[in-house]
């Protein structure tokens, strides 16, 4: 098995059994890219505001948001009605079988 599988209908990977969602596959490349560097750039803020309360809250907040325009977290980016599992263990999903057979 692959570190970072990936489901059979691409919206989530699993890292030690835990569903994560995927980025919107819909995003263009260049934004894509953009909200990847802006989801670094806070993830590195969050590292440095360690003891600001105030810092950490704002660099925290500027995570999420990123990853939620990404995708990855908030509404989910498909149209079916299909539940969103992000963060739930495989093996209690409807995904199990499939986990099982990795």
């Amino acid at each position: 098995m692959r570190p970072y599988s990936d489901t059979p209908d691409g919206r989530y990977f699993v890292v030690r059994g835990r569903l994560w969602r995927k980025s919107d596959p819909r995003l263009d490349r260049v934004e894509r890219e953009q909200l990847v560097r802006d989801l670094m750039s806070a993830r590195r803020a969050v590292k440095d505001a360690k003891g600001n309360s105030v810092e950490l809250a704002a660099a925290r907040k500027r995570v999420d948001d990123a990853k939620v325009a990404l995708g990855e977290r908030g509404p989910v980016w498909w149209d079916d009605g299909a539940p969103d599992y992000n963060r739930h263990m495989a093996k209690n999903t409807p995904y199990a079988d499939w986990f099982a057979s990795l």
